[in-house]
């Protein structure tokens, strides 16, 4: 086991699958903190499930950037230890006993991560389309019984080391594309769950060739809706509920000063910060609403959102380390 420097009082952190897309983040995020520590095992160690647990029963934090399978064989072996565990594959986004890592979710919820040994790290998209919903729900807006649509666009970095080499390697590559077609996408889970809703939303993503950044759009139409709303009620709604937040920011009503050429929403427009804004556009001759989330699918929906709830867990400045936009 090697270490960085030792200083008093450092948290020690553990980051196992340290080399992945989201776990390589972190550590860029984490590896210059003078109140971090950082544990790694040697090369050879790291697929010795033994000495991973060791080490992370010796960590304050372990962070796991791992497929869910790894992340299960992981969990059992470690069974109760008293470390604290950021999960960030999808072994645990809605397992009881976890709390789900978006410290914005409500006004109650920074008290239930720091209560918490267990977090789980949302995913990209669910994190644009939960800040969305649920502040609408819990308004009374949006029915819970109701079946929202969500569509969103993601870099390809979203995919992981896979999908980056074959839109980096592959001649001809589509521009874009649209991708779980079978409608049973791994982020509908905790889309569900954290918004408020009864019923399973129908969820399309798809894929850009560009390498960072998403936006999750989600149509506030008549069928959804709980009684007569029109845009300036969600925008408020949405400005209301994340008041004096730093990282979750609302923009005033029908906003095209963030648009190019006063038409086009850049997907990218906030790669490497921790920061997502939202907007919301209508058209009150017919009673059509969008509200849009634009965020870095690496940042406030992957690295950013681990770094975060460590930085709410150790008791430092919640922007310590992050960019904001």
């Amino acid at each position: 086991m090697t270490t960085n420097k030792t200083y008093a009082n450092r948290t020690k952190i553990f980051i196992d699958g340290q080399h992945g897309t989201t776990g390589l983040k972190i550590h860029e995020r984490l590896k210059d903190r003078p109140d971090i520590e950082l544990l790694e095992l040697p090369l050879a160690d790291r697929k010795d499930l033994g000495k991973r647990v060791e080490i992370a029963r010796s960590a304050d934090i372990a962070v796991l950037c791992l497929p869910d399978a790894a992340v299960k064989e992981l969990m059992a072996a470690l069974g109760d230890a008293d470390v604290c565990v950021i999960d960030a594959s999808t072994a645990n986004r809605v397992a009881d006993g976890w709390v789900y890592g978006f410290p914005e979710l409500s006004k109650a919820h920074r008290a239930k991560l720091l209560a918490s040994k267990r977090i789980s790290n949302p995913g990209c998209y669910p994190t644009g389309a939960i800040a969305i919903l649920r502040p609408l729900i819990d308004a009374g807006i949006v029915r819970a019984d109701s079946t929202p649509a969500v569509f969103g666009v993601s870099g390809y970095t979203g995919g992981g080391k896979e999908l980056i080499a074959v839109h980096e390697n592959t001649p001809d590559i589509e521009p874009f594309g649209l991708y779980g077609m079978e409608l049973t996408h791994k982020h509908v889970p905790e889309m569900k769950k954290y918004s408020g809703l009864k019923n399973t939303p129908l969820f399309v993503p798809s894929v850009g060739h560009y390498a960072q950044g998403m936006l999750v759009m989600v149509p506030i139409t008549r069928d959804i809706t709980t009684k007569q709303a029109n845009a300036g009620d969600v925008q408020k709604v949405l400005a209301d509920y994340y008041a004096g937040e730093k990282f979750v920011t609302v923009r005033p009503l029908a906003d095209r000063s963030w648009l190019e050429r006063d038409r086009f929403l850049r997907a990218d427009r906030l790669i490497d910060t921790n920061s997502m804004e939202l907007a919301v556009y209508g058209n009150a001759a017919d009673g059509n609403i969008l509200a849009v989330a634009s965020l870095d699918n690496l940042g406030k929906g992957a690295s950013g959102a681990a770094v975060q709830v460590i930085n709410l867990k150790t008791g430092v400045d919640e922007a310590t380390g992050l960019a904001v936009a």
